[in-house]
């Protein structure tokens, strides 16, 4: 038992306590003969062996070097093992390995592999570090863009210009389905040329319409130069990366990035980056979706209602249609944002749908309305503001609608506000507005001609209504 012990714990021993251990026992048996035919040769001046002590010493000298070859060859062999072994692993996910020479020594080669893998950490240390930098520079520019974009396109403009940035590419473009034509279209873009904003990619087409078809993400590497030569070129060159923007197994879109700015190719972890971000994306483009579908369904259930009070008059019929056109046609000549545009003529459509608060009686009056009619009939602007404001997503419109009525002297309704404090499409629709009404025939007068009307805008131009929203109305006529 206490052999084996002893046996064991050699065994186990650091190499260098082996070697140690077996030089002794190979070395020990030739120091003390030669230590004894020394001691003999001093005392009797002649050395003398008998067999039997010949034959013993050289026995144990035999087995000492065995034992010590034997043990040292073992100890060789692990090693040896522990090389190819350690060249076999690592060689899978190390390529450098694969030029070690295999006439080369264990102990070189087990040193110049743990030097690559060494070598392979450090450069894996780095990369994890430059994904942490990248992924907090992303968060921290989408928390800050989530808090100061006034719109989804603000949003998306910026989540594209993030991306290609924190992975240093050229260029990015977030493309959303068009599923009746099955057509990818550019909804945001940074990178690119002007003409790029209209291109239309049909499903399988190019890289985005790949993983559009096949709803996994693309990861092309740079092409060598003969190759890049032999390439049509256009937008979707690689090195190229694009993910599919995912919503409960529904596709929303492609997000992409194309191009490199520094470095040659894109990584599985800047794959994982891009994914997840375009899981997030996806989320908040279909909230989006839900919310323009929830706002066009406000939207037409309050037209209806407007066109259900403009039928209570036969004389205003197609009034509001041609409001809205006014309205929209002066906007644009006077240079107003799409997004301006747009509630104006969602305004215009809605102005007058607190006309339904009002009576019959008042609202088809033939002749002029008496002091009291006419203060009722001044309510409807803020009654029209009153139905619109609970909806949150036409609360854009309430200005608009509680303030057409007003005057630039302060002489309108329902707030006398003055100047500058009537906001531009509040003064457009006041314009547009008078305008139809002054042409439109009445049970007790005939509409005026588009010539007569013009005079009596210019005539109140700067006292009721801005002259230049007048000007701008009068040159689309």
């Amino acid at each position: 038992m206490s052999a084996k012990l002893k046996l064991t714990s050699i065994e186990k021993a650091p190499l260098i306590r082996k070697f140690t251990v077996l030089f002794i026992v190979m070395s020990l048996p030739p120091f003390l003969i030669i230590t004894y035919l020394y001691t003999q040769y001093v005392n009797t001046r002649e050395i003398v062996i008998e067999q039997d002590v010949l034959i013993t010493l050289l026995f144990l000298t035999g087995i000492g070097a065995l034992v010590g070859f034997w043990g040292i060859r073992k100890s060789l062999v692990k090693i040896q093992n522990i090389t190819k072994r350690t060249r076999e692993v690592l060689g899978k996910n190390i390529p450098e390995l694969g030029g070690i020479d295999g006439e080369e020594g264990e102990i070189t080669q087990l040193a110049r592999s743990f030097s690559e893998v060494a070598k392979n950490l450090e450069n894996n240390i780095k990369r994890l570090e430059a994904s942490k930098r990248t992924i907090q520079y992303v968060l921290s520019k989408v928390a800050l863009g989530m808090s100061s974009a006034q719109s989804i396109d603000t949003f998306l403009e910026l989540i594209v210009e993030i991306t290609a940035n924190a992975l240093e590419a050229k260029a990015g473009v977030l493309m959303l389905l068009d599923e009746e034509k099955q057509e990818l279209y550019v909804r945001a873009e940074s990178g690119f040329e002007e003409a790029f904003k209209n291109l239309r990619l049909k499903v399988g087409e190019e890289g985005p319409g790949w993983v559009a078809k096949h709803k996994e993400p693309l990861l092309v590497p740079r092409l060598h130069q003969q190759q890049q030569h032999s390439r049509t070129t256009g937008p979707f060159v690689p090195p190229l990366l694009c993910v599919p923007l995912m919503f409960q197994d529904k596709l929303i879109g492609v997000l992409a990035v194309v191009g490199k700015i520094i470095g040659e190719n894109f990584g599985e972890d800047e794959l994982l980056i891009v994914s997840n971000l375009a899981s997030q994306t996806a989320v908040a483009v279909e909230n989006e979706m839900l919310h323009q579908d929830a706002e066009k369904t406000y939207l037409e259930t309050f037209s209806a209602l407007a066109y259900a009070v403009e039928a209570r008059d036969k004389y205003s019929r197609g009034y509001l249609d041609r409001v809205s056109n006014y309205a929209v046609n002066t906007s644009k000549k006077l240079g107003l944002s799409e997004n301006s545009i747009k509630d104006i003529k969602d305004a215009a459509e809605l102005h007058d749908v607190g006309k339904v608060g009002i009576s019959d009686e008042i609202l088809k009056k033939a002749g002029g309305f008496e002091e009291g009619e006419s203060a009722v009939m001044h309510k409807h602007p803020a009654i029209g503001e009153a139905i619109v404001k609970p909806v949150r997503s036409l609360s854009r419109l309430c200005d608009l609608i509680r303030h057409h009525h007003e005057w630039l002297d302060g002489t309108g309704h329902p707030d006398n506000l003055k100047g500058d404090e009537i906001s531009i499409g509040a003064r457009i629709l006041s314009a547009v507005d008078t305008f139809d009404a002054m042409t439109t025939d009445r049970p007790y007068r005939k509409g005026l001609t588009p010539e007569e009307a013009k005079v009596g805008l210019r005539k109140y131009a700067g006292t009721r209504y801005d002259p230049k929203v007048v000007e701008a109305f009068i040159t689309t006529l």
